[in-house]
């Protein structure tokens, strides 16, 4: 194969941090390499150095003349009034007729083609720029997580795209699932260097993993030799008789240190745990007649939505179409514009939202924001010893907790707000985009973390592994919608795959009685309210007698409290039933 680009002894620092430390890299012009690393490793650095966006302090990038390398290029703007195919003629001077055939690979149709850019969705303005890039007939591509713009649909058609495109490409992206699928080669960013793996992404972590096991295992072995040669240098060292021994045993101990392996600090692995919250049957959500928007402007309206305590429920649907307004007014956030949502009485709800970079104020301390989270929660005065081993588990080191948020990058940012997660200790946990960011072994951690969460889930993602792995019920959003969706998540991936085939979708599982979300006629909703308060008073009804049975034997200060919460809800609860019964 022909190469495109060779990038020979790279150095690149950030004041006292080395980047890239002699890195090395050639790609040829079949080449579908994923690069890999921790945030901070310098990942999209490596690819503005080799793109030419950003000096080298040492170093060559040499592109094979004639090669033609192409980017997604977020900061790409529109025209005022520039329609959506004006900008692709301006952006790649190729006839209307090629681009409007190039869009509709992309599912972006004449009436789209022909509204003002700007007033397009943040998805549809992705589709466009992703048009534009691949317009430009590259050799090459260069992804610098994409997924992190684009909804499940269109990241199902740029996956179909590059099945068929000949050239090579270059992606940086957090989404292992995306990896896997479009890319046989693996590259590591680490500790300076480019280290290149002939195997897909899972394989990289599996030999990853074996490969730092191997040399924790040297390590010991020759942690514990050492050991006794000390023991034995310190008892005979002083006898004439052994001094010789001694003395050899001594320089034999001089050489065993120069056998020890590198493991990097870099090789950590985050360790996210989710806080307990106490566990109870019944219902965590209710949403009647529940209408989301901005000011005047509804986004989505639902009729019925139940969620009961304990579900991970993924909140789906195409960009613009309202899943993050659902999660800020479910958060309180944003004030209904119609009909009730409520959660249950005591559940304390806390909010992860998508863009980490106006998360924080530039010139907060980063150990400062964790320690306000720690102080908020109610009850709670941790040691500080405790907040500063959470922020080691996240791999926060003491230098980079004094570090302002203004220099993090958006890996430290993002872990930066799930460390103040943690510490607020909810019991309801509403998760925007929450893989963005991070790196591959934090993804993993969080989709751990999330199974074992006794709580309650809400989360919004486009990286199918992660929800794969963590959803165990769904809500859907679009048009002008949102209510529980029937199937399971691969059932939801396959209708949409099926769509984008211009195929008729596959059968929809039939709703189960108890997740009924269709819009009921007057007399039924009033029923369907009647049976739910019937239900509710039920539960509060068993739990009072359960208590009452518990503090008859011997007193526990936290059921008493629970109890004295519970008659006036209780007493609420039977009045509201009485009410609609009557």
């Amino acid at each position: 194969m022909t190469w495109i680009l060779k990038a020979r002894d790279l150095h690149k620092a950030y004041g006292s941090k080395e980047i890239l430390d002699g890195a090395e890299i050639e790609i040829d012009e079949r080449d579908r390499i994923a690069v890999i690393g921790r945030n901070g490793a310098g990942k999209s650095t490596l690819l503005r150095v080799l793109l030419g966006q950003e000096e080298l302090d040492a170093g060559k990038v040499i592109i094979r003349d004639g090669a033609k390398i192409a980017w997604l290029r977020q900061d790409e703007r529109f025209e005022p009034g520039e329609t959506a195919l004006a900008y692709l003629e301006r952006a790649t001077e190729q006839p209307d007729w090629a681009c409007a055939q190039l869009a509709a690979d992309f599912h972006v149709m004449n009436d789209t083609l022909e509204k003002p850019a700007m007033s397009l969705s943040g998805g549809w303005q992705t589709r466009l720029r992703l048009c534009a890039m691949l317009l430009r007939e590259p050799d090459l591509l260069v992804l610098d997580e994409p997924t992190n713009y684009l909804d499940l649909r269109t990241l199902m058609l740029l996956e179909r795209f590059l099945d068929g495109f000949r050239g090579g490409w270059v992606i940086v992206s957090h989404d292992r699932g995306f990896l896997e699928r479009t890319c046989p080669q693996t590259v590591e960013v680490a500790s300076g260097r480019i280290n290149r793996f002939p195997g897909r992404v899972p394989a990289w972590l599996v030999a990853k993993a074996e490969r730092r096991a191997a040399a924790a295992a040297t390590n010991a072995n020759l942690a514990a030799k050492s050991r006794q040669l000390e023991d034995f240098v310190a008892r005979n060292k002083a006898r004439a008789s052994t001094a010789t021994r001694a003395s050899s045993k001594a320089k034999e101990l001089e050489k065993l240190q120069d056998q020890f392996l590198d493991i990097d600090v870099d090789d950590r692995d985050p360790c996210i745990r989710l806080p307990p919250c106490e566990t109870r049957k019944g219902w965590a959500l209710q949403c009647d007649g529940l209408a989301v928007g901005y000011g005047t402007r509804t986004v989505a309206t639902c009729a019925i939505v139940d969620l009961d305590r304990g579900f991970r429920c993924a909140v789906l649907g195409d960009n613009g179409q309202g899943k993050t307004t659902v999660l800020r007014s479910l958060a309180g956030q944003l004030p209904p514009l119609g009909g009730v949502f409520r959660w249950a009485q005591g559940l304390r709800v806390g909010l992860y939202a998508q863009d980490v970079y106006t998360a924080f104020s530039p010139d907060m301390v980063a150990e400062d924001h964790l320690f306000r989270c720690a102080r908020e929660a109610p009850g709670q005065n941790p040691p500080r010893q405790e907040i500063f081993d959470l922020a080691g588990a996240l791999l926060f080191g003491p230098d980079d907790l004094k570090k302002k948020v203004g220099v993090l990058s958006g890996g430290e940012r993002a872990r930066l707000c799930l460390g103040g997660l943690l510490l607020g200790k909810y019991d309801v946990l509403l998760l925007d985009e929450p893989t963005n960011h991070l790196d591959v072994e934090t993804v993993e951690a969080l989709a751990d973390a999330l199974v074992g969460f006794p709580g309650t889930v809400l989360f919004t993602s486009h990286d199918r592994a992660f929800t794969t792995k963590v959803a165990n019920r769904l809500i859907e959003v679009g048009d002008g919608a949102f209510s529980l969706f029937p199937g399971d998540y691969a059932t939801y991936c396959a209708q949409l795959e099926a769509e984008s085939d211009g195929q008729a979708p596959p059968p929809k599982a039939e709703k189960p009685k108890t997740q009924t979300i269709a819009k009921p006629a007057p007399d039924k909703s009033k029923q369907r309210a009647l049976e739910r308060l019937e239900k509710r008073v039920a539960e509060l009804t068993a739990e009072r007698k359960q208590l009452e049975s518990e503090l008859s034997t011997s007193y526990d200060a936290r059921k008493g409290q629970r109890l004295a919460a519970l008659l006036p809800e209780l007493e609420q609860a039977e009045a509201a039933w009485m009410e609609a019964a009557g």
